[in-house]
């Protein structure tokens, strides 16, 4: 059941119990009465309905009216002024009704006392004319129920809607997650092998005329990183991920040393859990695809370690990398090393890392180099 059908059919229970209150009396004075009699009767229940379906329809909406109070005047008087005009008995129908806008439109701990006392009063004034314990105690028991009554109606309908409305939230989220993690795996991933691409297409250009099988080989190669972006991209469209860290590194040293920059690897045997693995393998890619499009480096060196249950990963160039790769500033502390503002490609690394509850840091080094480290949970 959606919102709109469940308002729709809290409305209709309400209005039913509501009429079902004076439709009997009603009936009876219209045929047994005089006319004055029953004009000032239909008076009264204009008086007291109006302001009532008025606060219903407040509380079903969640508005109030900034007139709340005068309407909430208006239908407490049309409930127990007709009793000292000839209504004999009146607000035995009509206090049960006053009780759902009181518990509706007033804090619930005042609404509730409140509730509690019409109930007291209306047992305590029928017992006065009845001299009827049982009869006085079930007319002040309907204003308690039929209070309690109209504000779980009003309340559930609000709650579906509210329900509802946390569904299309949720939904817009989870779209607006997917679209995130599309856009990031397609900026890391496919970056890194697009900067690969072209650097074995401008080195297989450079050996074309000097070195031709070696230029053959650069090109398979080429085609070869090709057929693994257009492979990453499906599997970034089908939600498909997974890349290792010792991957990752092997990769990375080809294409680091086809490119002519010296690395060194230190990998410690540890084994953190999936998660973590590709955290770390992301940050391998996105390391080095800076150190390729940005930097100056002529060495690079790829270290892990594993530090009290945390496994830190650093890699380290010798080029400090441009402005473009970490939008860097000048640095406020002067001391030998200084963090600098992450770029696009590294605060996606900061979004992966607190992921699985790590943190990474990045900036250049006393050497005029640059350190980028990465630490997990192992």
């Amino acid at each position: 059941m959606n919102s709109t059908s469940a308002r729709r059919l809290g409305i209709t229970l309400i209005v039913l119990v509501s009429v079902g209150y004076t439709i009997i009396p009603l009936v009876v004075s219209l045929v047994t009465t005089s006319a004055s009699l029953n004009a000032r009767l239909l008076m009264v229940l204009t008086a007291f309905y109006w302001p009532h379906f008025l606060h219903v329809r407040q509380a079903f909406t969640g508005t109030r009216s900034r007139w709340l109070r005068a309407t909430l005047a208006v239908q407490v008087v049309a409930t127990y002024l007709p009793e000292a005009v000839g209504f004999t008995n009146w607000s035995a129908g009509t206090a049960p009704l006053l009780a759902g806008p009181v518990l509706l439109l007033l804090p619930l701990r005042w609404g509730g006392v409140m509730v509690m006392t019409m109930a007291a009063a209306e047992f305590w004034w029928l017992q006065g004319i009845w001299h009827n314990v049982t009869g006085s105690f079930f007319y002040a028991l309907t204003i308690v129920i039929t209070g309690a009554m109209i504000y779980v109606v009003v309340r559930l309908s609000r709650v579906t809607a509210e329900l509802e409305q946390a569904r299309a939230d949720l939904a817009e989220a989870a779209v607006l997650k997917e679209r995130l993690r599309i856009s990031r795996d397609l900026h890391d991933g496919l970056g890194h092998n697009l900067t690969a691409i072209v650097l074995k297409g401008d080195l297989a250009a450079r050996l074309m005329d000097r070195d031709l099988p070696a230029a053959k080989t650069e090109v398979g190669a080429l085609v070869q990183v090709a057929r693994e972006a257009a492979q990453e991209v499906r599997q970034v469209a089908r939600g498909y991920r997974r890349m290792t860290l010792a991957d990752e590194v092997h990769r990375a040293v080809a294409l680091l040393e086809s490119s002519g920059i010296g690395c060194q690897v230190n990998l410690a045997e540890i084994t953190p859990s999936r998660e973590a693995d590709e955290a770390l393998a992301w940050a391998v890619r996105e390391g080095v695809t800076n150190i390729l499009r940005h930097s100056r480096a002529t060495t690079c060196s790829i270290t892990t370690s594993n530090r009290v249950g945390r496994t830190h990963l650093e890699i380290v160039n010798n080029g400090l990398q441009s402005d473009a790769a970490q939008t860097a500033t000048d640095p406020v502390d002067d001391g030998p090393e200084s963090a600098q503002p992450l770029g696009g490609g590294l605060i996606g690394l900061v979004e992966r890392a607190a992921q699985v509850g790590g943190t990474v840091e990045a900036g250049r080094t006393s050497e005029g180099g640059f350190r980028l480290t990465m630490e997990v949970p192992t």
